[in-house]
């Protein structure tokens, strides 16, 4: 009966893996080229390789992802701050128009789905069963967009990047797993035979990733087996060029005209020789390289620097730009994962592979090239950083503000810098750490297994998983557990070092909270004596070596995982003093573990009292930020003659587990003029609060502000002292801003408590881009006094300009009444900018001000405001004018056109009346200019 059993389950098996086919895929299409469009007839047979019963089946119609503002693609696009799709004119628009669509011949009912046009759903008339087909039959158009959103698609020389431009069968997996266009290059398909014919122009030729012929002038057919992502260049003149390996023909149009083809087929051999021997060899007998698809995945750090620089061979450039790009298609044609939910692998394997092959061919490049040796450049300690060494450096960086996210964070949820950077780095220093615990013939053989094993198979990051841990004994849960599927940070310590008869016992301590080994090494003169590896490090553990001539001890002296910090990595046998000695350095740089670094910097800032103020910053702040931060800046007036300066310390304490992102403590102080000769001191003791975003995705922010500003103002030598040259007020403040490209949101809520006043304020702001790229701007301002026994103006709220008597606001001449810097304009509390008789409020003040765009960067704008003062009646304030508007709150301009004071460009003087918005405040500039990126 067993036997008779056992006979039948192999029957079963062997059925199963039978019946297990191919999905095909027939095309047959025209190019019209004065329309930009395919006329296609599509067949697909769909095999039903699961065990489920299929009563749909879906399409995934990525051609329609650039249809209109309301796809998923346009959406993507607007949080990255790209509005290029969403306003596009209709001619550089791309859709799918189905005509017909069949099953078995048969007519069916089919449609898009809600809030996805680029996902079809088809409703069978029959059930499919497990180990059945269908035949799926359509003809569309697909009108091919402009490249200028994807880089896929016509260009500017009327020549066409096509990539997934037909309909292909969504992979069911436990489920359909569908997926909208998301400028990712990631649609998950099943492996597939191709046959298209395609017709195209007089003088058009094709390239592919399929193999073709040509069956006339115009017309192609073009071939492939097992084959995900058919890859259409259409060119007026071909610029691909066929490289014949010693295994492989490279068909590709990234090539140097520097390097001779024997050099660049030299380099081919040697990374295919490379790649065979971790990989094995490919079983294509041709493959496709791209520049439309590599330059989306470009060596960062290679081409990011200045060409004129020059600070890379040409041969080291082209053969580490074509190995990323070779050893991508090499894993990503051949391991059918989903690259949205299980990237992580192909990434981490991919990176391996760079980080192995620099370390082979390339182990002396440095990370800034050439540059390095530059002679103002080379005293840095950046400059001694090799290649490889800039993936702990980024991945640091990005840890270090905890912006790093899970590996197994859908890629759609990954913020751009993760995404395109941070987690690569992470998951091939993941796999580098494994090498190094479990040992390089086990990884490696490991990743040879996954990949011939799997080699055009549906597979997953779970059986790369089982590969590798039956071949060691070594618990490998904390790799695939908290490394890969949280964001926990390694951080590392070597607690104290104690020194016995015989031997030396290090102990290390875990300071943060995953559990995962710890490389401890024993140094002399900076050279490698011993190396040990500790397991499941979960607190703290005692590391025994023999007493030899050793100096240090380190931990991860290699960089051979990611950790959060690697400044307490290091431990002297004979501690001096300090730990380690101080080091002065020359502007920011990397740090040196075997140094306490300060830096120093010039500094140039300039206002109206004061002139050009030249000053020196003594700062602890490298490159990757730390915790707790000092400056102190002295500097030199050269108007005023005088010695000012300012400092500043802060400690940031962040949170992993909670909804706060961050809590920030914090004391500055700074001495500066605010009219001439008169100079103010502020000492300013606060903390800041910032909340979590609710995804890296997600742009806005979201803090809470408490600071006690103490202000002392120097008197003219003939004035009285007074209760506005000496004070103190506690600022409350609540701050949301959304700072969306299409519809922005912010508000604020302020409150201040002083000895003399108690006054609150809320300001709303909105502004929106219609469907015509006009702006339109809104904001309201409410502020009123709880209570005030002030006299005058100076703490009032102000109608056309802030007295800012917390110095806050970046004005060059704050005191100005007359005079070009007086019309320099910041919007605050009342926001007006014509100037009228009552110009303040110490009661109450509502504000709104308006504006709509005219045309491109010209805006016209209207305000209208309520301001009481006290034993006055209600005063009604109203203005209107132009604003040119070229860079939102930077760079502005507005010329008053009518207001309480009249028609006002008929008035005297009216250049006088015009007002100017600009900042000289770098961080305002630089976080307008990086939306999107992080």
């Amino acid at each position: 009966m067993k036997k008779k059993y056992y006979i039948l389950f192999i029957c079963f098996i062997v059925y199963k893996i039978g019946l297990s086919q191919t999905n095909s895929i027939k095309i047959i299409s025209d190019l019209d080229n004065e329309k930009s469009k395919l006329k296609i007839q599509q067949e697909i047979i769909y095999y039903n390789n699961s065990n489920s019963i299929l009563r749909n089946i879906y399409l995934h119609n990525w051609a329609n992802s650039y249809r209109d503002s309301k796809t998923p693609l346009s959406k993507r696009f607007i949080k990255d701050y790209n509005k290029t799709l969403y306003f596009a004119n209709e001619k550089n628009l791309g859709f799918s128009k189905i005509i017909d669509l069949k099953v078995n011949l048969k007519n069916v009912v089919y449609s898009e789905l809600e809030n996805q046009a680029d996902i079809i759903k088809i409703t069978l008339n029959s059930l499919l069963y497990p180990n059945r087909k269908v035949k799926i039959t359509v003809n569309y158009i697909v009108k091919i967009p402009s490249d200028r959103f994807t880089g896929y698609g016509k260009t500017r020389k009327d020549e066409y990047r096509l990539r997934n431009w037909y309909l292909a069968p969504a992979v069911f997996q436990g489920g359909w797993q569908l997926m909208s266009n998301l400028n990712l290059d990631d649609l998950y398909e099943s492996s597939t035979d191709f046959s298209i014919k395609i017709n195209v122009p007089k003088n058009y030729e094709v390239e592919s990733n399929l193999f073709y012929t040509k069956e006339d002038q115009d017309s192609y057919h073009l071939t492939g087996k097992n084959i995900t992502n058919a890859i259409l260049d259409i060119y007026k003149k071909s610029e691909v060029k066929s490289i014949t390996t010693e295994s492989i023909v490279v068909k590709t149009d990234i090539y140097s005209k520097n390097l001779g083809l024997s050099l660049m087929t030299d380099l081919l051999n040697r990374e295919l020789s490379f790649l065979e021997e971790y990989l094995g060899k490919y079983p294509d007998k041709e493959v496709y390289i791209d520049r439309a698809t590599q330059s989306k995945n470009p060596v960062y750090g290679l081409n990011q620097l200045p060409k004129f620089l020059r600070p890379f061979s040409d041969s080291f450039e082209w053969d580490i730009t074509f190995f990323k790009e070779l050893s991508k298609r090499y894993v990503e044609n051949k391991l059918r994962l989903n690259k949205r939910k299980d990237y992580w692998i192909i990434d981490g394997i991919q990176n391996y592979l760079m980080l192995e092959y620099v370390e082979k061919y390339y182990p002396d490049v440095k990370m800034l090239g050439k540059v390095s040796d530059f002679w103002l450049i080379r005293s840095f300690n950046v400059s001694k950083l090799k290649f490889n060494d800039k993936y702990p450096f980024v991945y640091q960086f990005s840890a270090r503000k905890y912006l790093d996210q899970a590996l197994n964070t859908p890629a759609n949820s990954l913020s751009n810098f993760n995404r395109k950077i941070v987690s690569k780095y992470k998951a091939g220093l993941g796999i580098k750490f494994l090498k190094e615990y479990v040992g390089e013939d086990i990884l490696n053989s490991s990743i040879y297994e996954f990949y011939q094993k799997n080699n055009s198979k549906l597979t997953s990051s779970d059986e790369f998983q089982k590969i590798i841990s039956s071949k060691t004994s070594k618990n490998l849960d904390w790799f695939f557990g908290d490394f890969i599927k949280t964001s926990k940070k390694i951080d590392h310590t070597i607690d104290a070092i104690k020194i016995e008869k015989d031997s030396i016992n290090v102990i290390v301590k875990n300071k943060r909270n995953i559990t995962t080994p710890a490389a401890v090494y024993a140094i002399k003169n900076n050279k490698i004596i011993k190396r040990k590896w500790i397991s499941n490090l979960s607190y703290i553990k005692n590391v025994k070596f023999v007493k030899d001539d050793y100096d240090s001890f380190v931990l991860n002296y290699e960089n051979l995982y990611p950790e959060y910090n690697t400044l307490n990595n290091w431990k002297r046998l004979n501690p001096k003093f300090f730990n380690k000695p101080f080091k002065f350095s020359f502007f920011r740089d990397v740090i040196d573990p075997n140094y306490i670094h300060l830096f120093y910097e010039p500094s140039v800032k300039y206002n109206l009292y004061n002139g050009l103020i030249f000053g020196a910053k003594l700062h602890n702040k490298p490159i990757i930020k730390r915790n707790f931060e000092f400056r102190i800046s002295p500097s030199y007036a050269t108007k005023s003659n005088t010695i000012i300066g300012s400092f500043e310390t802060k400690y940031n304490h962040f949170y992993e587990k909670t909804k706060l992102y961050k809590i920030t403590y914090g004391m500055s102080g700074i001495t500066l003029d605010y009219a001439p000769n008169l100079t103010y001191k502020a000492l300013i003791p606060s903390i800041k609060v910032d909340f979590k975003r609710n995804s890296l995705r997600d742009n806005s922010d979201k803090t809470i502000t408490a600071k006690l500003v103490h202000i002392e103002k120097e008197i003219a030598p003939d004035a009285v002292k007074s209760s506005e040259d000496n004070y103190s007020v506690f600022n409350l403040n609540f701050n949301y801003e959304d700072p969306d490209i299409i519809k922005e949101f912010r508000y604020s809520f302020n409150l201040e408590l002083a000895q003399s006043f108690t006054k609150t304020a809320i300001d709303f702001q909105y502004r929106t881009l219609t469907k015509r790229n006009r702006q339109l701007d809104f904001r309201l301002f409410v502020g009123f006094f709880i209570n005030n026994k002030t006299d005058g103006d100076y703490f009032s709220f102000g109608l056309d300009r802030s007295n800012d008597y917390l110095f806050q606001l970046n004005y060059i001449g704050r005191s100005e009444t007359l005079g070009f810097f007086s019309q320099q304009y910041i919007i605050t509390e009342g926001g007006f900018k014509s100037i009228l008789s009552t110009r303040f409020a110490n009661q109450y003040m509502v504000s709104t001000n308006f504006s709509v765009g005219l045309w491109r960067w010209l805006e016209f704008y209207k305000d209208l405001a309520v301001l009481k003062n006290k034993g006055k009646s209600i005063y009604f304030a109203y203005e209107n004018g132009i604003r040119f508007n070229f860079v939102h709150n930077i760079f502005e301009f507005y010329f008053p056109i009518f207001s309480n004071n009249g028609l006002e460009f008929t008035q005297h003087a009216y250049p006088q009346k015009i007002r100017f918005t600009l900042t000289t405040d770098f961080n305002s500039i630089y976080n307008f200019f990086r939306r999107g990126l992080l």
